[in-house]
């Protein structure tokens, strides 16, 4: 697992949990939404009896941080930093994998489809203000189907068919192995923001 919590960080967050009133208080530190482009990643109090079996464990010479396991691979590379400034300081997390984690062939099927979606596919569409996001994965006897909803320009547009088969299908079935096709489950009444009418 390879975070890393500056000097200064650590200092400041030993300094907040000394405030609170509970004996062994560590940090938990976590990704919501991750793999999409809504994640966030979030530092918070861990009581010892807040403390979950299969967490990771990061040992701080004065500070212990405990990992949400499912978080683990969007963490990868994060940096947890104090600046110091005239204010006082303010803490940042930087996390590069949080919205897109590296994967691999032996990755979970969903994250290998998230990856590609908001690595390749999605800043494509974002030019007609669009995108396209995985709501689940469906297994059937030969693969798995993606099933995929468009929104903003992609909802309504007229060329929306030909962008799902050329471009997302292609692209998914090309690059993750056990991938068949993909399944709209868009509602295209709704044209409102709709790229092309």
């Amino acid at each position: 697992m390879n975070i890393t919590v500056t000097e200064t960080a650590e200092e400041y967050l030993v300094e907040l949990l000394s405030k609170q009133d509970v004996e062994g208080m560590a940090v938990r530190m976590f990704v919501t939404q991750p793999g999409t482009s809504y994640a966030e990643t979030c530092l918070a109090y861990c009581r010892p009896d807040e403390v979950i079996e299969d967490d990771e464990i990061l040992e701080l010479p004065t500070l212990r941080f405990y990992i949400e396991n499912t978080s683990v691979p969007y963490l990868e590379e994060a940096l947890v930093d104090f600046a110091k400034d005239r204010m006082g300081g303010q803490l940042t997390i930087k996390a590069p994998n949080a919205k897109v984690p590296k994967v691999s062939a032996d990755s979970p099927v969903e994250e290998q489809i998230n990856y590609i979606l908001y690595s390749e596919v999605n800043p494509g569409l974002a030019s007609h203000g669009g995108e396209v996001k995985l709501m689940e994965v469906v297994e059937e006897e030969n693969g798995h189907i993606a099933v995929l909803q468009f929104g903003g320009g992609c909802q309504g547009c007229s060329a929306v068919d030909m962008t799902l088969k050329d471009g997302v299908e292609a692209t998914l079935v090309e690059r993750i192995e056990s991938v068949i096709g993909v399944r709209d489950i868009t509602d295209h009444s709704v044209t409102d923001q709709a790229y092309y009418k």
